[in-house]
């Protein structure tokens, strides 16, 4: 009897195992919405490409696209590993093999270097650097240092405006900056050199004028007046001023920080892989 019962369990249990399983098949299967050969595309690969603030329409679109473009890329996939040598195989294995340990190192060495590169750079030191090498810091485009006024067409005090412009005053500057919301632009600073390219596209005076040291240019159109004042420039192929390329200094500095930090890394490393019997030259 109690044979009896324990055979009528197991085959209950059998029975309800082969049942789950089958249903997690049928519910699997269910999720399935294209194959190719063995290779399955399921819905929750959609899920994860799809945007959630599409319309049906869009969805059905995109989806269509995205199955397609998934069965060619899986036939080409199939046809390619059929017509290929193993020597092309082991090639392309190689390739693999060194881009994936080149990944890991270069993510190794950035990680050392935020944790150890120096970042703090003095102006001493980029005027050293910048004495040292000044020969190879060429413009290759023209510098000005202005000084600028757009006034609008319609403003009253024009002609009390331009005075305080022409004027080289400290307190008649401080006056000008005091009514700069009246401005449509401008730029007061004539002690920074600013590319004459940049400066062109605010102001309306030809290249030849701004490319003369001059106190005054005026010009006059339908949108205001326009003044300017130019007190230094430098051409093309001059050297550049240190002011003006301090933050590519600062990145040159940098950059040969790294350097320097990697290879005493580097060298650290194979003294401690040789010292602990690690590395071994026959």
């Amino acid at each position: 009897m109690k044979k009896g019962i324990f055979l009528i369990g197991f085959f209950s249990l059998l029975w309800s195992c082969e049942y789950l399983e089958v249903k997690e098949k049928d519910t699997f299967a269910s999720d399935i919405i294209a194959s190719v050969n063995a290779d399955k595309l399921f819905k929750k690969d959609l899920t994860r490409f799809l945007p959630s603030n599409l319309s049906k329409e869009d969805s059905v679109i995109l989806v269509k696209g995205f199955i397609n473009d998934w069965a060619i890329q899986k036939l080409l996939l199939k046809n390619a590993e059929s017509n290929i040598t193993q020597e092309e195989i082991e090639s392309i294995n190689d390739l693999v093999k060194d881009y994936k340990e080149s990944l890991l190192i270069n993510s190794y060495k950035e990680r050392l270097i935020k944790q150890q590169l120096d970042t703090v750079i003095l102006d001493e030191e980029i005027e050293v650097f910048y004495s040292n090498n000044k020969k190879n810091f060429r413009l290759n485009e023209e510098l000005i240092k202005i000084k600028y006024l757009h006034l609008a067409e319609n403003i009253l005090n024009k002609k009390e405006l331009k005075e305080l412009f022409k004027s080289d005053k400290i307190e008649d500057l401080e006056a000008l900056e005091k009514q700069q919301l009246s401005f449509k632009t401008y730029h007061f600073n004539d002690s920074t050199w600013s590319s004459l390219d940049k400066v062109m596209l605010k102001v309306p005076f030809s290249k030849e004028n701004l490319l003369n040291k001059t106190k005054l240019l005026q010009k006059q159109d339908s949108l205001g007046l326009y003044l300017a004042t130019i007190k230094d420039v430098l051409m093309r192929n001059d050297i550049a001023p240190i002011g003006y390329i301090k933050p590519t200094i600062k990145q040159m500095i940098l950059h040969r920080r790294k350097i320097e930090l990697i290879r005493e890394i580097e060298k650290i490393l194979v003294q401690d892989a040789t010292k602990n019997n690690n590395l071994k030259i026959y």
